[in-house]
């Protein structure tokens, strides 16, 4: 080691510490001397004066006179005593200032405290904040995975899903064809038997019988006396044909169209999903049979089962009514409720043990007619469902609403399964076999496709569209529109329409119900002025009106199947049985 080079460095050292002392010094120095100024400075002040008072003396050379002497010392006393109390002042002031500067470095030894803890605890959320950090990144990790993971799901899912549509197009287009051919033949079994039918009723009618006299007790056989009197004929009367209309008519034609064909690749179920609608002429109505008060408040909508036998009335109080039809009047079965807002819609389904209702609590409900509480509640639609109906697939069924939306349900699962948006108010709906047909507030009735619920053609209207109904045949579509006018469509050339007005006829109305006869040759819907109103097909005039039965606005009608009954109903809670003799 160099010895002079550690020399120097000790001297570096003293010389560093010596003048860092100085300074110190020199700092307190002018602290002290800024405290003491005032001090320093009365005490200067006094000095002067004392000065001058001796150069006053010894310049005089003598001693001054005995007053003077007085008054001067008096004088110096004052001026002496005045000094003594202003040091005493400042001497308190700089006591005050020495606590008040005490109180100060207190105070910023404390903050100096508070900072050191500031200054840990930034440290102690930085590491926190570079941990959340580090989290952060491997959930971010993590999350692109997943994000990887589930595109390529999607893309998997998209591409079963496309598989599926393809798979499914396929059958149902083997199906289509199938039923297609099966549909023919029983179109020719079922023309085959109506003709067989119409030979046997027309022989029936031309065909003669006698009757016998009325017998004694003793005897049966006719005696030649009465012969002779009946010019040798003996009494004799014609059988009438077989009614058209009459209820055994019916049950025996019905019985003979749902006999189950020993070749058929449908079930039962399928087989009767439409049934094969016999009314050979439907009656019109021309006096009320029963009026009666069906429900406690106004009713929305009513409808005849396909049996013809049982009738459905559902109101704004909130339940569905199930009236027997006998013997030409309406007897109340059952009352179904469940439903929290009033029902707008009522359909029973083909085979006759369900029932299906649309209602203002933005739902629709389904009934087993056995059963007075709901058994599948469908929720979903944001505003009230003005329409409910069931599809041609099993298990399915069709609704509309005021949100603008057309949606189609599994009734096994209680979902919907496909959903079509429109720009318009749906009003009311009607379900073909391949497509739903919509009407709405836009003045445009619209066709869906049933399996995608996309819109296919759109169909214009004379107004805001209230109400739909197909023809038994499903060729023929009727809408009532807000403009007094009810529009009849053939559905195979669009272009081909009737329109039929008639004096004092308005739609009263947003939800006003208008129908066709089940033979397709009359037309019937209600009016504001309580009177039903019924037009031919054939002429396009006005057939009947039958007035003075209700007392407010009608709302909707319906037509039976077999075409014996029609019913009306308004918003006064009235219902109406009406017959045509």
């Amino acid at each position: 080691m160099d010895p002079g080079g550690a020399s120097r460095r000790s001297s570096r050292s003293a010389e560093t510490w010596r003048g860092h002392i100085i300074q110190q010094l020199k700092h307190r120095d002018r602290i002290q001397s800024a405290m003491f100024q005032d001090l320093i400075r009365f005490y200067t002040g006094l000095l002067e004066k004392t000065s001058m008072t001796k150069g006053l003396l010894s310049s005089s050379g003598r001693p001054p006179a005995e007053g003077c002497a007085r008054s001067s010392l008096q004088q110096l006393k004052k001026t002496t005593g005045e000094l003594a109390y202003k040091v005493v002042e400042l001497q308190q002031q700089i006591k005050i200032k020495e606590r008040v500067l005490q109180e100060l470095q207190t105070r910023l030894q404390k903050e100096g405290g508070r900072l050191a803890e500031a200054s840990e605890a930034k440290r102690a959320l930085g590491d926190e904040v570079e941990q959340v950090r580090q989290k952060n990144k491997t959930l971010k990790a993590a999350y692109d995975a997943l994000l990887q993971r589930q595109r390529e799901a999607e893309s998997k899912l998209r591409e079963e899903k496309e598989k599926e549509e393809r798979v499914l197009e396929d059958m149902m287009h083997q199906k289509k064809q199938a039923a297609a051919r099966m549909n023919h033949r029983n179109e020719r079994r079922s023309r085959a038997r109506q003709a067989t039918v119409q030979k046997q009723l027309q022989t029936a009618a031309r065909s003669k019988v006698i009757v016998d006299s009325a017998p004694t007790s003793r005897s049966t056989s006719p005696k030649p006396e009465d012969q002779d009197k009946s010019g040798g004929r003996g009494a004799t009367r014609l059988f009438r044909s077989a009614s058209a209309s009459s209820p055994r008519f019916f049950s025996s034609i019905r019985e003979m169209f749902e006999k189950r064909r020993g070749h058929s690749v449908r079930s039962l179920e399928e087989d009767l999903l439409f049934p094969v609608g016999i009314c050979l002429s439907a009656r019109v109505p021309v006096r009320p049979l029963q009026v009666l008060e069906a429900h406690e408040q106004g009713i929305n909508a009513v409808r005849f089962s396909f049996g013809s036998d049982l009738l459905a009335t559902g109101g704004t109080d909130r339940v569905i009514k199930l009236w027997d039809v006998r013997a030409g009047s309406l007897t109340h079965r059952a009352t179904l409720d469940g439903s929290t807002e009033g029902i707008t819609c009522v359909e029973f389904d083909h085979m006759g043990r369900r029932i299906l209702a649309a209602s203002h609590n933005k739902s629709a409900l389904l009934w087993r007619l056995d059963d007075s509480v709901p058994k599948v509640t469908l929720t979903g639609h944001s505003r009230k469902v003005t329409a409910a109906r069931f599809t041609c697939v099993p298990h399915q069924v069709v609704t509309g609403s005021t949100d603008r939306t057309v949606r189609l349900w599994d009734l096994n699962r209680a979902a919907c399964v496909q959903q079509g948006e429109v720009a318009s108010f749906c009003s009311d709906l009607v379900c073909s076999d391949s497509s739903i047909i919509s009407g709405h507030f836009d003045c445009k009735i619209r066709v869906w496709d049933s399996r995608t619920v996309n819109c296919v053609q759109e169909l214009p209207s004379q107004g805001r569209v209230t109400s739909l109904d197909l023809s038994s045949d499903r060729r023929q579509l009727l809408s009532c529109c807000r403009d007094d006018c009810l529009q009849l469509l053939d559905l195979r050339w669009t272009n081909d329409r009737m329109c039929f007005r008639a004096d004092g006829f308005k739609c009263g109305g947003d939800s006003t119900k208008a129908v066709i006869s089940p033979d397709g040759c009359y037309l019937a819907a209600g009016s504001t002025d309580g009177a039903v109103y019924i037009w031919n097909v054939s002429t396009g005039g006005l057939e009947a009106r039958l007035p003075d039965q209700h007392s407010s606005s009608i709302t909707a009608v319906s037509w039976s199947l077999s075409g014996e009954h029609f019913v009306s109903v308004d918003r006064s809670r009235r219902a109406v049985l009406w017959s045509d003799i």
